[in-house]
């Protein structure tokens, strides 16, 4: 049986740039560092960045994929200011209604999308039950 999530891993061009990022950006706790490697926790996540140069990543800017970081959402606005005041990329975002809570998406160095997000996973269900009745919905 899957217990949890163990690692996030993001495979990077430039280790240095991509620990200032995560550190100073993003507040995570930098537990392991290399010239290669670092490791973080953030939220109670274990993040780890790999540097590898020589991949292709230019393909990465149209997927939708993307890691998202629960924020409260009183912290919302100061969120977008400090993202926006360290010249981060933030990315316009999808159209939601406002029951599915605010999101900010951007991206790290390398074009990885993340998201600051205010609602829980009841709110999103909860919001799909009212909203879009043609879903499947299971018991937990």
């Amino acid at each position: 049986m899957i217990q949890s999530i163990n690692h996030v891993t993001y495979s990077v061009t430039d280790i240095k740039q991509s620990i200032a990022f995560y550190k100073d950006i993003l507040k995570a706790n930098i537990l392991v560092e290399s010239d290669k490697t670092a490791y973080f926790t953030l939220g109670g996540l274990w993040l780890a960045l790999n540097e590898e140069k020589d991949i292709p990543r230019n393909e990465i800017q149209y997927s939708y994929t993307h890691m998202a970081f629960t924020i409260d959402e009183s912290e919302f606005d100061e969120w977008y200011q400090w993202l926006k005041e360290n010249n981060v990329n933030i990315l316009e975002g999808r159209t939601r209604d406002v029951k599915e809570k605010k999101s900010i998406y951007f991206t790290d160095p390398d074009g990885h999308r993340l998201e600051l997000h205010t609602g829980t996973l009841e709110d999103r269900i909860d919001y799909y039950k009212e909203e879009k009745p043609h879903m499947k919905f299971y018991k937990k």
